[in-house]
């Protein structure tokens, strides 16, 4: 059956700031990733790190759609009456779960290619004999010692995110489509 207007406005509310901090940390961390990593690593002719990229990229994107679709639920809790503002609800909270669907095959792809690989193409801008210098050398612009043991722990983080956002993003759907009575 159909919830009272007070059920919604409290279920929208905890949904909304519960999109609006998982899309947050989802941001973050794709950004850390990003800016540790695969900034170093992205070439055009390399398949992998192409596909590293754009699945990183795409999490970052869906994390946007997140936290708008967030605001967006916060924005209905308060206001239950503007049809317009439960059709963009709707909207959001369907690509975002769509997007982030996405993103979570995407990153498993990239964690399945980077284990199946033992991480050649995350530290394809060093050589194999500055590898054992150590940490950071004029020709390794990282830490090639951790990268690939943090990058997978990171889109480990990052695929449980994207799966919590899909489910937060499926129950916001469901809240706007009980709200326009479809």
């Amino acid at each position: 059956g159909h919830l009272d207007p007070s059920s919604h406005q409290r279920i929208l509310m905890k949904t909304g700031l519960i999109l609006l901090i998982i899309g947050h940390l989802n941001f973050i961390i794709g950004a850390f990733v990003h800016g540790t990593v695969l900034r170093f690593v992205v070439n055009p002719r390399d398949a992998v790190s192409l596909h590293y990229t754009i699945a990183n990229a795409a999490s970052v994107i869906s994390a946007l759609l997140t936290i708008s679709c967030g605001i967006a639920a916060l924005m209905l809790s308060r206001y239950l009456d503007p049809a317009a503002l439960k059709w963009v609800v709707f909207s959001l909270s369907a690509s975002s779960s769509l997007g982030c669907l996405s993103c979570l095959l995407g990153l498993a792809v990239s964690i399945g290619l980077t284990l199946g690989s033992q991480g050649r193409a995350l530290l394809a801008p060093c050589t194999a004999g500055d590898i054992a210098l150590g940490p950071v050398s004029h020709q390794c612009p990282f830490d090639p010692t951790r990268v690939y043991s943090s990058t997978l722990s990171l889109w480990a983080i990052s695929l449980l995110l994207d799966s919590m956002e899909i489910v937060f993003g499926i129950r916001c759907l469901l809240l706007t489509i009980d709200l326009l009575r479809l």
